[in-house]
């Protein structure tokens, strides 16, 4: 039997580049009949409940092999100015390959503002032509929210083409009671008539099971990154890059690192470590709320004497990118460490004690969590995150608290200060394990099998 699936990405995605390169490596075993592959592995007793259709109540039939292959289809060429508008802060071109390793190509987009900011922004209508012509039997959306997914959608499903979805939407997300009735019955009628549904987490599982998906066209695919590459990242670095953070002794390192936007509330974790005297706070990123991030960095209760700082030897300056504000004898403890490219980020996490991410729910997974994990590092994270439920084990990969609690976050970095010194390292790995390239890989070749 031939399968043929086809990608559609909106443009190249550091995260999405090592699983098609994965997919291009291991389309051999992506051949062998579906009943060959390993059941998935979840997060507990009641994560195999609410996921037992993935788990147990699908059955492969016939051992007929499969001759697979795929393509990836980006609709928008992203660019260095259009990262800083995104909200980066600053214009950049990612330093970890995107393109290489497999199958992929641009579409012509046809929209007159093309761009990720709007529905409207990836427009290709050629792309039914082409899955038609070019005998696709599956396609796969990494998403719904672009035109070109909707025109790869009709096509398909008017070509008889099985077309799966890959997203990470969640519940609860404050909307206008006008607009959550549209949603809800516009959303009803459409994602139930998709083939197959690859879900990331519980949230998400929860998010389609709410819009009528039927549990037999889910399939668990988790959220992930490059488990061995940030890993191996990590250990490479952390010894070799001392990034000026020489912990004095009952010192914690606290780091978020993403953009500096409205909703990842990083004034929250500011707040929180006023009220923490053991707490060192590193920023890795930039965006537009950097001014104000200074201006509360430099109030009296996030000042220390500068004996005591670990990064005194970035005060006052900003080469590098680093800066930490001084006055007189006394210094922050904040070091905003600028943006950083994800060849220097895994170093940042390693060398952190904890990462913490206050983000609200428009923060529907929370990848970082996954990279810090991945370097051995254990998390801090809203409720409100959509990895909370999934990747946070309180106590064992790290703490949770209620979205905007500022106290709440104060606690949970005072238990985490309480608890520094205990083996954080083998519970974390253990954990992200289970959120891997090979288990989204084993969901979709599921997916797949199970709609062919």
């Amino acid at each position: 039997m031939k399968t043929k699936l086809a990608i559609i990405c909106t443009h190249p995605i550091q995260y999405y580049s090592p699983w098609f390169r994965s997919l291009a490596e291991q389309a051999p075993r992506l051949g062998l009949a579906p009943s060959d592959l390993p059941p998935p592995i979840l997060k507990s007793r009641s994560a195999v409940d609410s996921f037992s259709a993935s788990a147990g109540e699908l059955r492969f039939g016939g051992n007929e092999a499969v001759d697979f292959s795929f393509e990836v289809f980006y609709a928008h060429r992203q660019t260095a100015k259009g990262q800083a508008e995104a909200g980066f802060g600053v214009e950049f071109e990612w330093d970890v390959p995107l393109l290489e390793g497999y199958p992929h190509r641009f579409l012509k987009n046809v929209s007159q503002r093309p761009g990720l900011e709007r529905f409207g922004g990836c427009d290709c209508p050629e792309i039914g032509e082409i899955l038609v012509r070019e005998g696709f039997t599956h396609v796969l959306l990494i998403g719904w929210h672009k035109k070109v997914f909707w025109q790869a959608f009709w096509a398909a499903k008017t070509a008889g083409i099985k077309v799966l979805s890959r997203g990470d939407s969640q519940l609860g997300i404050t909307n206008s009671l006008l607009k959550r009735a549209v949603k809800f019955l516009l959303y009803r009628f459409l994602l139930p008539r998709f083939d197959a549904h690859l879900f990331v987490g519980q949230r998400n599982f929860a998010y389609l099971r709410n819009y009528g998906v039927p549990k037999d066209r889910l399939f668990f695919s988790p959220h992930f990154v490059d488990n061995q590459w940030w890993a191996g990242r990590a250990a490479a670095a952390a010894d070799s890059i001392k990034m000026k953070m020489k912990i004095k002794e009952g010192a914690t390192t606290f780091l978020f690192a993403g953009k500096f936007i409205p909703k990842k509330r990083v004034s929250d974790l500011l707040e929180a470590a006023a009220g923490v005297p053991e707490a060192r706070v590193v920023l890795v990123g930039d965006g537009l709320l950097r001014p104000q991030l200074e201006e509360r960095a430099r109030q009296n209760d996030l000042m220390e004497e500068v004996g005591h700082s670990p990064f005194a030897e970035r005060a006052g300056l900003r080469e590098g990118g680093e800066f930490c504000h001084r006055e007189g004898g006394r210094i922050s403890r904040v070091l905003f460490a600028g943006f950083r490219n994800q060849g220097q980020l895994p170093a940042y996490l390693a060398r952190a004690d904890c990462l913490v991410l206050p983000s609200d729910g428009t923060e529907t997974w929370g990848l970082i969590v996954n990279e810090a994990m991945a370097c051995g590092t254990p998390a801090i994270v809203s409720k409100a995150c959509g990895c909370e439920p999934d990747l946070i084990v309180e106590g064992d990969t790290g703490y949770s608290f209620k979205l905007g609690d500022v106290q709440g976050l104060v606690d949970c970095l005072r238990r985490f200060v309480a608890k520094k010194d205990q083996d954080w390292t083998g519970k974390v790995r253990a954990k992200i394990r289970q959120f891997s390239i090979e288990k989204a890989t084993e969901g979709l070749a599921r997916a797949m099998a199970a709609h062919s």
